[in-house]
């Protein structure tokens, strides 16, 4: 819902316009999504959501009305929510939650995975967020990077020798491998990061002005979406209304609940950068070692040895995230590795022969 805030009478028309023509936009929105949900309680969700926002919109008519001001036409979705809808139509909603999030639609943590069975689900308060704050995302980003370094310069390394470059120049073409995909994946991150961050600080300044303006309508839709998830009734009610009165923790289950966000994954930009060039540099120095101490034919034989080793070791540390058995994701991991360098190599055989 938009806020208006108290200026000058002409802002004020203005404001009241604007939170009008939102309104009535974000009901159709709605009603567009409960018609694509297959779910019936989401759905139902959706139509309840689109239900507040058309009320919401009749409180606007009645501040233009009084401000003597004439009700404008409805305004149509814009082009950005008909591609997320045609889209979702073909996909489901699920998968554009990020999408829908940045067109502020409510109530996308009902997407979110529900607890297993015996796990404790959220009922006070002090529980709010908590379940979400964990580390292992970025214990498992470092060990993709550094895979990510690793196959990708041991590939180049691989296909330079191929083509018959000496040791010297394999050293030099790993270096600048090294440099070219750690700034790369810094620079990816970097965007990455900036602009989830972004979306959640434009999103959570709407959501700050409508819960000074409407406690008791954002109370009402935190309500409605906890009873989605599974909650009762009047649990969901009670949880809603407590929430509301600290502005703090309303903030954070608003950011949760209703846009789908969560404030603890949104880290530093340039930390995160950083991190993924560090992770992929590791991974990427691994198969040059061997050039850096030895310019001599064994260099190649023992980068191939170390590479083949550290590519077992990170299918093995993987297998703490999958669960699987760390002996076959070890081995999955060396046999990927294996194909990406003997295609590069035989390309490089082939480019080599051919320049010559």
């Amino acid at each position: 819902m938009s806020a208006p805030k108290t200026r000058s009478p002409d802002h004020d028309a203005d404001a009241a316009r604007e939170g009008y023509l939102e309104e009535t936009r974000s009901s159709r929105l709605y009603l567009e999504l409960a018609g694509i949900e297959s779910e019936a309680r989401i759905a139902r969700m959706y139509r309840d959501l689109a239900g507040m926002a058309a009320r919401q919109a009749a409180l606007w008519t009645d501040r233009l009305r009084a401000a003597g001001q004439p009700i404008p036409a409805e305004a149509p979705l814009g082009f950005r929510a008909r591609a997320a809808l045609a889209l979702a139509r073909r996909i489901g909603i699920r998968p554009m939650r990020s999408v829908f999030a940045a067109l502020k639609v409510r109530g996308l943590s009902v997407y979110s995975a529900p607890p297993a069975a015996g796990h404790p689900r959220v009922t006070r308060v002090d529980e709010i967020g908590r379940r979400h704050r964990t580390g292992g995302g970025n214990l498992r980003a470092a060990v993709f990077g550094v895979n990510d370094g690793l196959v990708s310069n041991a590939s180049l390394i691989m296909g330079m020798a191929g083509a018959a470059a000496e040791p010297r120049t394999l050293l030099l073409t790993g270096v600048a491998g090294l440099l070219a995909g750690a700034f790369s994946m810094a620079a990816g991150e970097y965007v990455s990061v900036r602009s989830q961050r972004e979306v959640f600080e434009y999103q959570i300044g709407l959501e700050r002005e409508e819960l000074e303006a409407y406690p008791q309508a954002e109370a009402d839709e935190l309500a409605l979406i906890y009873e989605t998830r599974g909650f009762e009734r009047d649990d969901a009610r009670r949880l809603a209304q407590t929430l509301i009165a600290d502005p703090e923790r309303a903030l954070d289950a608003l950011a949760r609940e209703e846009l789908g966000l969560n404030p603890d994954e949104l880290g530093s930009p340039w930390g995160a950068a950083s991190a993924s060039f560090l992770a992929f540099a590791a991974g990427a120095a691994i198969p040059l070692l061997p050039f850096v101490l030895d310019e001599g034919p064994r260099a190649f034989a023992a980068s191939i040895g170390i590479a083949a080793v550290a590519l077992f070791g990170v299918g093995a540390t993987l297998s703490l995230f999958t669960g699987r058995s760390a002996l076959a994701s070890g081995l999955r991991m060396l046999a990927i590795g294996a194909a990406a360098g003997a295609a590069t190599y035989a390309i490089g055989s082939l480019v080599g022969v051919g320049v010559a």
